[in-house]
């Protein structure tokens, strides 16, 4: 079985591997796959954002599947599918000689996270996307592992080929050129908060050489619900009377389910590794849908639940009072990606999973830190300085997990403003330098160009007068989408900027409202 699981873990996590490589675009407004699978079959996001907005993809229902299995067979998912779990089984196997019968007793810990987390949803606080496990890896290996891993391979191999030796380098090419097909990006991302968020998952990692799995013993909320339904499992274990108490079974146990201890045995601990099983030398371990399945009683203590539950509630309002949260007040810096809900509903179901991120064209959708406030942290928000948004492209809305951004097409999406451009005249080189520019026009994507121009006379230092083309904005045909932002060739601080004023998903954060039909 020990085998069996293995392969399991192994097919799993390629698979999460290979979707995730495969959520970037490749020449067409499609993906092709279904890259936010193993999202749809997460049961706490969907249990937290059915909480938080009191709505859920249908795609979410997979995640039944998930608790079915959970009810059925046990905690199976944390021990055979899940890939971090599998990452941090990779991880603790580096170091043999730690002891697993010394163990951290912080299992109850888990459990307190996911009742604080369903307590903050049930007041539409969602936060279980910055610790439920598959966002916690996609977001991590989105902003920081794999932009460090293509930065370091294109280093690597443009050093080689600067070394300019004969046959080492037509070799290196060749390799190269395989991985440009297959894993390395189309172009090198770079993210805001990349080191940040990469040392907390290196973190997490390297936890696992202190007690291995220590995630998922003892933070992993999604392992805490799981857990929770494994107490209702029909697949039993049992241990004979043949039993001698030689401990083999709690130097092998994944989960610290204490399985050597017979009556005390933790079910909801349990990952159903089988390890127990295999290595018992009495064969006095046996898994079975039949006979009485013995545990000890789940006692959390009923004071840190009510904390736990009181945590969850307070957070609310302590993460709400910021003047980020007035409607009245909007940052206008918070870009949001094109169908994207209004901010409130947006921020309901948005589980900071990364996934539009890494599949933007432009690298223009970055990870917000406190833009949003505390409860937005890791939302992803347009910054035109670094990439626009692409006229032709709907892609994030195809990858998002929970509808915070919706899905359009290319006709509902040419209509959506995320923003409004504004003209710096002090740095713009036709108004404050009287010199020729018209890039801003030239690359507006809109079929009737948002930019437009008024000639006007200027002169230059010498008195000399010339006709330059000074550039308008058309509040009625900008859509936002910071391509002139992104293009303008006052680099340092460009002449013309992006705002989220005007954007179509709020009614209060417009430059013109009409007041009893009058402007």
């Amino acid at each position: 079985m020990q085998n069996y699981r293995r392969i399991s873990q192994g097919i799993f996590l390629l698979l999460f591997l290979f979707l995730f490589l495969q959520t970037e675009a490749k020449g067409k407004d499609e993906l092709g796959y279904p890259v936010k699978i193993f999202l749809d079959f997460d049961p706490l996001i969907f249990v937290t954002t059915i909480l938080s907005a009191h709505a859920v993809q249908k795609a979410f229902y997979f995640s039944l599947v998930v608790i079915v299995a959970t009810i059925v067979l046990g905690r199976v998912f944390c021990g055979w599918i899940c890939p971090l779990g599998t990452l941090n089984n990779i991880v603790g196997s580096f170091r043999k000689k730690h002891s697993d019968n010394i163990s951290i007793n912080w299992h109850r810990t888990k459990y307190y996270i996911l009742i604080f987390l369903l307590a903050a949803s049930v007041f539409s606080l969602q936060l279980a996307g910055i610790v439920d496990p598959l966002s916690l890896l996609i977001r991590s290996l989105s902003v920081s592992i794999y932009p460090a891993f293509n930065y370091g391979t294109k280093a690597g191999f443009d050093a080689i080929y600067n070394s300019n030796i004969k046959g080492i380098v037509d070799i290196s090419e060749a390799v190269y050129s395989v991985f440009k097909k297959s894993i390395l990006s189309f172009q090198q991302p770079f993210y805001h908060q990349s080191a940040f968020i990469g040392i907390l998952f290196l973190f997490i990692l390297g936890m696992n050489l202190v007690e291995k799995r220590f995630w998922c013993r003892h933070l992993c909320p999604l392992g805490a619900l799981l857990g929770l339904l494994s107490r209702f499992s029909i697949l039993k274990r049992t241990v004979s009377e043949g039993c001698t108490s030689c401990g083999a079974c709690a130097s092998v146990c994944q989960g610290n389910a204490s399985p050597d201890k017979k009556e005390e045995w933790r079910d909801t601990e349990c990952l159903y590794c089988w390890n127990c099983d295999d290595v018992c030398p009495q064969n006095a371990v046996s898994f079975g849908f039949s006979g009485k399945k013995a545990a000890a009683s789940m006692d959390l203590g009923r004071r840190r639940v009510i904390t736990s539950l009181a945590s969850g509630v307070v957070a609310v309002p302590l993460l709400r009072s910021n003047p980020l949260s007035k409607a009245e007040v909007p940052n206008q810096k918070l870009i949001r990606p094109p169908g994207a809900l209004e901010e409130k509903e947006f921020l309901k179901r948005c589980v900071k999973c990364g996934e539009c991120m890494k599949v933007c064209i432009t690298n223009g959708l970055q990870p917000t830190f406190l833009e949003a406030g505390f409860e937005g942290i890791w939302s992803p928000l347009l910054i035109p300085k670094m990439g626009y948004c692409e006229y032709r492209c709907t892609l994030c809305g195809q990858v998002c997990p929970t509808g915070a951004i919706k899905k359009l097409d290319l006709e509902e999406k040419a209509k959506i403003k995320i923003g409004l451009a504004m003209i710096d005249k002090n740095r713009c080189l036709p108004y404050s330098h009287a010199t020729p520019c018209i890039v801003c026009e030239e690359v507006c994507p809109t079929p009737k160009k948002a930019i437009w121009f008024e000639k006007a006379k200027v002169r230059d230092r010498e008195e000399k007068e010339a006709v330059v083309q000074q550039p308008r904005v058309d509040l009625e045909l900008c859509i936002g989408c910071g391509i002139c932002e992104t293009k303008c060739p006052v680099i340092d601080r460009p002449a013309i900027y992006v705002t989220s004023i005007g954007e179509s998903r709020s009614k209060e954060n417009q430059l013109l409202l009409m007041q009893q039909g009058n402007y």
